[in-house]
């Protein structure tokens, strides 16, 4: 669905991205891919874009000034059409602003600009939220790529040593997730060894979120000394997260998350939603790299 914009770098790395969503759907580094499939069997999504809300929010929906509207996971950004504004070889940036559809759901003028540039070995990513209403607007944004896990393909029950890494310790607890995707006050134990979280896919029964993380990198390295290296630029919250039986890995960047359970208050009281000023905007960053 959508345009698929492609993208090459002077070493020949090349990437492509959807208008469906802004989402990118292809990352290959020395005739490699890095990007997971989408293979509709295990996860038909490449690397989402989450906005105006991050995760599940309590009931399925939202309350803006006593009125309730409907609200899916993650917000609605990643399922709609962004238009082309600017491209080039290497470079686009696309936009999605507000319309009747988003405003059955999110009663609110906002603009999003997502620019890929792509650079030997990495690409890159600058989100601008900008608020042309005037009142605040609340919002929050999530990457959320996944990546091939082994890195060559196949099962992973074959081909152990993969760990992520943190650029500095982190709790080793995170929120339970109860039903509906919301949060819970109790906390899980995370199996890290210091900044490393050895990868078994057993561990995996929901995501490990890292609320108001210490690390804004985190490496998703293999045996052979390669990684895939996530910076992200204002994103307190971190999360690593598959399916059991899924042959990828998701790391994910997050400004919010999930309501917590029994939340019922208006979207501007929601736990980690930023609110920007009236005429403001606002600037996230996300680089991904291919290193060893």
């Amino acid at each position: 669905m959508g345009e698929r914009i492609d993208l090459i770098a002077p070493d020949g790395t090349t990437a492509t991205v959807s208008t469906h969503g802004a989402e990118p759907v292809s990352w290959r580094v020395g005739g490699r891919e890095y990007l997971w499939s989408g293979d509709p069997a295990h996860w038909n999504r490449h690397a989402p874009w989450l906005f105006p809300v991050v995760g599940a929010s309590a009931g399925a929906a939202v309350r803006v000034d006593g009125r309730t509207y409907p609200m899916g996971q993650h917000g609605f950004a990643r399922d709609l059409t962004f238009a082309v504004i600017e491209r080039s070889d290497d470079a686009v940036r696309l936009r999605l602003t507000d319309s009747d559809a988003t405003r059955a759901h999110y009663p609110y003028a906002f603009r999003l600009d997502v620019t890929a540039r792509l650079r030997p070995a990495w690409l890159d990513f600058e989100v601008i939220v900008a608020n042309p209403g005037d009142g605040p607007l609340p919002y929050a944004l999530g990457f959320h790529p996944a990546f091939p896990w082994p890195f060559a393909g196949g099962e992973r029950a074959k081909e152990g040593g993969y760990a992520v890494e943190f650029e500095t310790a982190e709790r080793p607890f995170a929120p339970k997730v109860g039903d509906g995707g919301l949060l819970l006050r109790d906390e899980q134990p995370v199996p890290l060894d210091g900044r490393i979280l050895p990868l078994d896919p057993a561990i995996f029964t929901e995501a490990f979120v890292f609320q108001n993380a210490a690390s804004r990198v985190m490496r998703f390295t293999g045996p052979g000394g390669a990684a895939i290296r996530m910076e992200a630029e204002d994103f307190p919250h971190l999360a690593v997260w598959t399916k059991p039986t899924a042959p990828f890995l998701s790391l994910e960047c997050w400004t919010g998350h999930a309501d917590w359970a029994g939340f019922d208050g208006d979207l501007t009281e929601r736990d980690s939603q930023r609110l920007l000023a009236p005429g403001a905007q606002a600037r996230h960053g996300v680089r991904l790299s291919l290193e060893g």
